[in-house]
């Protein structure tokens, strides 16, 4: 980093930065301040959905801080409302209730269900049950139903009635959903932990077990949904209708807002002083979602993300045959994807050199490189993408 940067010794350690010192981005690249472009493909952990400094988004956000950037939700106001009306309209589902990230959005979908059970007279359902491999969230309620030890230890107790079932395992679910589930919440793809597609037929069978045995199925689509995996809505790709869906990240390309829709079965979960936020849905954010909608809808990015991503899974298919002693076979839907490194603890070490290249990819899972870019990334970026991770292994990692 050059000498621009000092605040590195007041910010607190709990992140494993990278030297680098980012102080503008365009379209799918960031710019350091030395003034050097990188290829995005982590997107911010898949939030910048339609790259960065998008003017669209620029103007909504300027526009409406200089109108209304707070007035709490002890009233109504009109961009928080206008983006209900759009989620739902195009989900179906029959409200939303909007929160500042992901973790809060699954702590509001926790609470729902129990106080749904609690009403409805059923005060002993109240485990929430997750999947082996989960990430939900890192506040108490949602980091009780993330399964990844590394993201526990040391914070315990946890909170108590959460469980988890083996990832992609029917049989193993029908055991699980009993008479004490209040909600079955699950991934349609594992992000955090490598990258895993949840099945249609677990999906599907999900949706059948929650509905036989009266528990609510919750999507979390925080990192797959938002057209990540080729639809508005991941519960859409995967042909399954959860009863409610969180999301987050993308939803205000890097403003902070996260949501929760709820179907019309479950609205008497929530009475007026049951739950709440300050800052859920400001108008400043909401102004923001709403200007992503309408600029996606004007790119046909649904049917562009399907099209680069299926080119951008073959090209990675290219990179793990030429490469297989070091790499594993990618996994992935449409533009969330992932390339599994063979030899341990080098995934990192690999994201490092691509980064000294001038491309940024992610980790997860230990040992695996993901890759969430804009949505607006190009075949010819995909090209510069995997012809890097191409140099980069022929360079540090020769195939056997």
């Amino acid at each position: 980093m050059s000498e621009v940067f000092d605040g590195e010794n007041a910010l607190l350690g709990n992140y494993a930065r990278a030297p680098v010192c980012f102080v503008s981005g365009e379209g799918c690249y960031l710019i350091d301040d030395r003034g050097r472009r990188y290829l995005d493909a982590i997107a911010g952990i898949a939030v910048c959905a339609l790259g960065h400094a998008h003017p669209a988004i620029a103007d909504a956000v300027a526009t409406q801080a200089r109108t209304l950037v707070h007035a709490s939700n002890l009233y109504y106001h009109e961009p928080s409302g206008r983006l209900a009306q759009e989620l739902t309209r195009r989900s179906g589902f029959a409200r939303a209730f909007f929160c500042n990230s992901g973790t809060e959005a699954n702590e509001a979908a926790i609470k729902l269900a129990r106080k749904l059970a609690y009403r409805r007279g059923e005060p002993g359902r109240t485990t929430i049950l997750a999947c082996s491999g989960s990430f939900h969230g890192r506040t108490y309620g949602a980091l009780a139903a993330t399964e990844n030890p590394a993201y526990r230890v040391g914070f315990g107790p946890l909170p108590g009635d959460f469980a988890f079932t083996p990832f992609n395992d029917s049989a193993a679910l029908e055991e699980a959903i009993d008479e004490r589930v209040a909600a079955f919440i699950v991934e349609p793809v594992q992000g955090e932990s490598g990258v895993h597609p949840a099945s249609a037929q677990f999906l599907a069978r999900a949706r059948e077990l929650c509905s036989e045995r009266g528990a609510l199925l919750v999507f979390d689509e925080i990192q797959c949904g938002m057209g990540r995996l080729g639809d508005l809505f991941a519960f859409q790709s995967v042909g399954v209708r959860p009863d409610l869906v969180t999301m987050a990240k993308a939803l205000g390309n890097g403003l902070p807002i996260g949501a929760m829709l709820v179907g019309a079965s479950a609205l008497d979960g929530f009475l007026p002083g049951d739950h709440g936020s300050t800052f859920g849905g400001s108008p400043v954010s909401a102004a923001a979602a709403l200007a992503h909608l309408r600029v996606r809808d004007e790119l046909n990015l649904d049917a562009h993300v399907r099209a680069v991503g299926a080119y951008a899974m073959e090209r990675l298919q290219g990179v793990a045959r030429d490469f297989s002693g070091l790499f594993a076979e990618p996994r992935g839907r449409s533009l969330l994807l992932a390339l599994p490194v063979k030899a341990p603890h080098q995934a990192a070490e690999f994201a490092a050199a691509l980064r000294e290249r001038g491309v940024l990819v992610g980790t997860a899972g230990g040992n695996t490189l993901r890759f969430a870019p804009p949505l607006i990334i190009t075949r010819d970026e995909i090209n510069v993408l995997t012809e890097t991770l191409g140099s980069v292994a022929n360079e540090f990692y020769i195939p056997k």
